[in-house]
């Protein structure tokens, strides 16, 4: 027998399914890329790692091999992509710091200041901040900031959420993730034209 939904029915499934689909969108968000579609990347040339706030000794991993080991990382990809790293005092294009803490949410009071750079979780970079949160306290939350050192400002951003229960176990597969995270670094054409568009809608309905 056929089954005919009625109107009210058929708006009840309609929303159901938009809300359901709104809902798990967050959830399967775990390395999403942000960045300053206003920016000329093409003037960066080089890059300074200056280091970061780490809070994952709760699981028992080595500060020091996690700075080392996003440091190797990220000195990679951008090298893949023509820039040159340099100490921090020989006045780089670019700066690179991160943040990485095990908890439900990466808040601002936990990620503090670091250096002469603000932690940048405000303005246009709220909402994909807000969407990448971690879903358990056996979750990691990192950030990757590449900041413009003579504005101050955030230039490229990545988040990414990763188990970090074992944290050198699971190293590899996170590292992976930077790599594809990297794909879009400098950002194409489309994706600058997409990102002006999201961001000229956040300032037309900033909540």
């Amino acid at each position: 027998m056929r089954v005919r939904l009625n109107l009210l029915q058929l708006k009840a499934v309609v929303v159901v399914a938009l809300l359901t689909g709104f809902i798990a969108r967050p959830l399967l968000a775990k390395t999403v890329v942000d960045f300053d579609p206003n920016l000329d990347f093409s003037k960066f040339k080089t890059f300074a790692f200056i280091g970061g706030v780490e809070n994952l000794m709760m699981f028992q991993a080595n500060p020091g091999l996690v700075s080392d080991r996003i440091h190797e990382a990220v000195t990679r990809e951008l090298t893949k992509k023509g820039l040159r790293e340099v100490q921090p005092a020989q006045n780089p294009d670019l700066v690179i710091r991160f943040w990485a803490n095990p908890s439900s949410q990466v808040n601002v009071a936990t990620m503090g200041i670091w250096g002469p750079y603000s932690p940048d979780i405000g303005s246009y970079w709220a909402p994909i901040y807000n969407q990448v949160t971690a879903s358990s306290a056996k979750d990691g939350s990192l950030i990757i900031d590449l900041i413009d050192p003579r504005s101050k400002n955030l230039a490229w951003r990545l988040y990414l959420i990763h188990k970090i229960t074992t944290p050198d176990k699971e190293w590899k597969k996170a590292d992976e993730e930077i790599t594809k995270a990297f794909d879009s670094y400098p950002p194409s054409s489309a994706e600058i034209s997409a990102k002006k568009k999201e961001r000229a809608a956040h300032s037309a309905n900033p909540n």
